[in-house]
């Protein structure tokens, strides 16, 4: 039998009819790129979704690969280890296996909050609001929010998720926008208001118009600069800047 991909909770067709008619942007990116993909992971538990997610987190996905999987290769079965037997790993295998310790003590916190409950199954995650998740898994050591927002778009196809501090959307949203800086977190909360409630189709175009720029233009993407404040006073005389008016006046007499 032939594993069917799941099926969007959302309709993609409603979605980008709204976002195109809210934002002339949008429009012209649903009309010029691909058509909308999640690549949702069919069978995949939360727990077995956060475990690869820690093994993925600040590598090369090459590397995390090769790792991830000397780490499935000491589960009796050979594939995703149960929550029972991380924590029965030793810390030195895991090491050996390429696990940093940081890794090593996510994964083993991640296997005791699943058998607590904490860490829901799928069919619970499923009848919990976005909030709700978010509060529960980052509750595990190593896992932050972007991790759980991921989580929601791949695996749970949840509609209305914005994900206000990755990089590709905010430099993504720059370049759709024409804007010269990223935006701040804040500021691209704000903004999405408009998207709502599909704010995951728009960063997933977010996405697209990063992709399609290129490195070499969204390199150039820096940080808004701050204003400077304005004194409401003339700023008081250092000594060294009455001591240039010395030396001028001296060099002039």
């Amino acid at each position: 039998m032939i594993n069917q991909p799941p099926t969007l909770p959302f309709d993609l067709d409603a979605a980008t009819k709204h976002l195109s008619a809210s934002d002339e942007t949008l429009a012209e990116l649903v009309r010029s790129t691909a058509p909308f993909h999640a690549e949702m992971e069919a069978h995949q538990s939360p727990y077995e979704a956060l475990l690869e997610a820690i093994a993925y987190q600040s590598i090369s996905g090459k590397a995390a690969a090769t790792i991830f999987g000397r780490v499935k290769a000491l589960s009796a079965n050979g594939g995703f280890p149960t929550p029972q037997e991380m924590l029965k790993f030793r810390t030195q295998a895991l090491r050996k296996a390429g696990l940093s310790g940081a890794k090593v003590l996510a994964m083993k916190d991640l296997a005791k909050k699943t058998i607590e409950g904490v860490v829901p199954t799928l069919e619970e995650s499923e009848k919990l609001s976005d909030e709700e998740l978010v509060k529960r898994l980052v509750s595990v050591r190593g896992i932050g929010a972007w991790t759980v927002e991921m989580f929601l778009i791949f695996r749970l196809g949840r509609p209305d998720v914005l994900p206000i501090h990755d990089l590709g959307v905010q430099k993504g949203w720059s370049v759709a926008y024409g804007k010269k800086h990223k935006p701040s977190p804040k500021e691209l909360l704000a903004f999405g208001e408009r998207w709502r409630p599909y704010r995951t189709v728009a960063s997933w175009y977010m996405w697209r118009a990063f992709q399609r720029a290129g490195y070499a233009a969204t390199n150039k993407i820096r940080p808004r600069k701050p204003k400077r404040a304005k004194s409401s006073r003339p700023s008081k005389p250092t000594k060294s800047s009455k001591l240039n008016r010395k030396a001028k006046s001296v060099r002039h007499a």
